[in-house]
């Protein structure tokens, strides 16, 4: 199984950034896939989830209106876009298949002006 996330990077405090996880080593379609994040001196959180067909997805409170999750079955890729960035944001974000417990190596998103 590989999990390799991209997209992170510097963006100002109102800002977008779009996350994608490109998936390897297993049947995409079968299983829901998650976006975590964690911050300095922080605990790993959940920060979104999607079914297996993307026809079910949950987010934190703190991401709620802000962030999208969603996939692409046929890239076996999953994504997560998020709008309204805000400095409380920046973290390092993985994508991780949680039926197998597998995580990505995690993109830097750094929200400041």
């Amino acid at each position: 199984v590989q999990l390799v996330e991209s997209g992170g990077g510097l963006v100002q405090p109102g800002g977008s950034l779009r996350l994608s996880c490109v998936a390897s080593g297993f049947t995409f379609s079968y299983y829901g896939m998650s976006w975590y994040r964690q911050a300095p001196g922080k605990e790993r959180e959940l920060v979104a989830s999607i079914g297996s067909v993307g026809a079910s997805t949950n987010y934190a409170d703190s991401v709620k209106g802000r962030f999208t999750i969603s996939r692409d079955n046929f890239k076996n890729m999953v994504f997560l876009q998020m709008n309204s960035l805000k400095p409380e944001d920046t973290a390092v974000y993985y994508c991780k298949f949680p039926a197998w417990g597998y995580w990505g190596q995690g993109t830097q998103v750094t929200v400041s002006s």
